[in-house]
């Protein structure tokens, strides 16, 4: 058995003992692979062996590497996550080539992706980044400025709004990891009760995706723990 087969199938069991203990259905949390870095031999490997999510940084990157996965395995099809900072040139390829954006956190970026995405593609799956440590680093729309993104967003023919995205500052205590994830819970149960219709947390990697199951994940994005680590 190979050794991204034996990693996927520790980290789907390691996602459904997580959901139990917070008693929750495993089919409740879906397993993105952050394929980033990663060659297409190294997906086509993930998507035999199962895999059918993957979530990838770099624009050009990806691209290609889709390219490449459909000549060397015409049969898959693969579902393909941007869960990487948006620049405004890069927009036209994501919009194109994705299923999904992670990480929308500005009006602009928002409309050029509506005003891209082809008509004979469905509207683009997306979340909202929110900065929820509040890091000068990190990207993401602040909670006060949320609501108002996700008004515009919602209203753009192309695009699905879905649902929240985060990356929290990292904390090695279990009991520091829940409580960020538990904040952007509470912002999501807010903007589910005004109206909009999300279904989507993406919170939580390989370090602590527990305490994002606990509190409420249903994508958690894994690379090292499938992949190993990468420079």
């Amino acid at each position: 058995m190979s050794t991204i087969r034996t990693n996927l199938q520790a980290v789907q069991g390691h996602i459904a003992e997580a959901a139990q203990s917070a008693s929750r259905s495993p089919d409740t949390v879906c397993l993105l692979a952050v394929s980033k870095t990663c060659p297409a031999q190294t997906v086509i490997e993930a998507a035999r062996a199962g895999q059918h999510a993957f979530g990838e940084n770099y624009e050009q990157e990806a691209i290609r590497k889709m390219q490449q996965i459909r000549e060397m395995a015409p049969d898959l099809r693969l579902e393909w996550h941007f869960i990487g900072p948006i620049q405004s040139n890069k927009t036209r390829g994501i919009a194109t080539h994705f299923d999904w954006v992670h990480t929308i956190d500005r009006e602009r970026i928002a409309r050029r992706l509506s005003e891209q995405r082809p008509e004979t593609l469905p509207p683009l799956n997306v979340c909202l980044q929110v900065n929820i440590s509040n890091e000068d680093s990190k990207s993401g729309i602040d909670e006060k400025g949320l609501f108002e993104l996700a008004k515009t967003v919602s209203n753009l023919p192309r695009l699905k709004l879905r649902g929240l995205m985060a990356i929290p500052e990292p904390e090695d205590e279990p009991e520091k990891q829940h409580e960020p994830f538990r904040r952007l819970k509470n912002l999501y149960n807010q903007m589910r009760k005004a109206g909009y219709d999300l279904d989507t947390l993406s919170m939580g990697m390989t370090a602590d995706m527990d305490a994002a199951i606990a509190e409420g994940a249903t994508i958690v994005r894994i690379g090292t723990a499938i992949f190993g680590a990468r420079n």
